[in-house]
């Protein structure tokens, strides 16, 4: 990812460091990416420190640091904030892995579970989404995720533990489980975030 370029001046070798990594975003995703007049891209570009080179016809995107590498973790961040768009989420939900530090992005790939099957693929995805969106909203809501189904991928944002339950959901409805299965088990585990916060919050700062 990083690639290093060997500058003389005044007979001294000075090493400066440039750091880059590239990924592709469907094509249809690259307007919602640049925004009206560019407004999303330039919010990433500003908040993240970063600079991108978008090819419209290919959909591939370069996501180059402005500060030589200053700080590492805001071009990976950066690479979530559009892939999270790629994924299909609107740029207010990608913009939470700006806004929180503790929030990441994790992505399921279908493809890996049933190949190309694409009926199997459709099947789950239906599945996870629910009449009118009503599954997917009831597992956005209670481990206070956000959830793209788009393609044949399912993309989840949201602090580890909120993610490790969402996941663990979707698992369940795509191994077959019933919806009201799922259900009882998202509101168990509901509980339990909340009172693993209420006990964080309780607890005593160390002196």
């Amino acid at each position: 990812m990083k690639f290093f370029q060997l500058i003389n001046v005044t007979g001294r070798l000075l090493v400066v460091t440039q750091a880059n990594t590239f990924l592709k975003v469907p094509r249809e995703r690259i307007g919602v990416l640049i925004g009206p007049n560019g407004s999303i891209k330039k919010h990433i570009e500003k908040a993240l420190s970063v600079k991108l080179e978008i090819e419209s016809e290919t959909g591939g995107v370069t996501i180059t640091s402005v500060k030589n590498g200053e700080n590492p973790s805001l071009l990976f961040k950066a690479k979530d904030v559009v892939t999270a768009i790629g994924k299909g989420f609107s740029p207010e939900l990608a913009f939470r892995l700006i806004r929180d530090e503790e929030a990441f992005l994790d992505v399921i790939d279908l493809r890996t579970i049933f190949g190309r099957s694409e009926s199997d693929i459709r099947r789950v995805k239906g599945r996870i989404i629910g009449m009118d969106g009503r599954t997917r909203r009831i597992i956005e809501e209670l481990t206070e995720t956000n959830v793209s189904v788009y393609g044949h991928t399912i993309s989840l944002i949201g602090d580890i533990e909120q993610i490790q339950a969402a996941k663990e959901a979707i698992q369940m409805l795509i191994r077959g489980s019933l919806h009201s299965t799922v259900y009882r088990f998202l509101h168990r585990k509901r509980r339990e975030l909340k009172k693993r916060k209420l006990e964080l919050w309780e607890k005593p700062k160390e002196k």
